[in-house]
């Protein structure tokens, strides 16, 4: 839908965080934490399992492109 606003299509080659930047969302990693507190409620302990999960940094995963290998 971005990409649609700006008028930017796949074969430009425009980065999602460019263009996130460009017309002012939020990156989706607050997305994320935001649906998921919305989700759990806000009032838990912070020892609670799912606070623990919502600190875990996964910037330094790469996913394979693709199918995912049969098991």
């Amino acid at each position: 839908m971005l990409r649609w606003m700006c008028g930017y299509t796949r074969k430009d080659r425009m980065r999602n965080e460019y263009i996130r930047k460009k017309v002012g969302v939020a990156p989706i990693e607050d997305k994320f934490r935001e649906s998921r507190l919305r989700w759990f409620g806000h009032r838990r302990a912070i020892e609670a399992p799912i606070r623990k999960i919502e600190l875990l940094d996964f910037a330094h995963v790469q996913r394979r492109r693709g199918r995912p290998k049969k098991t």
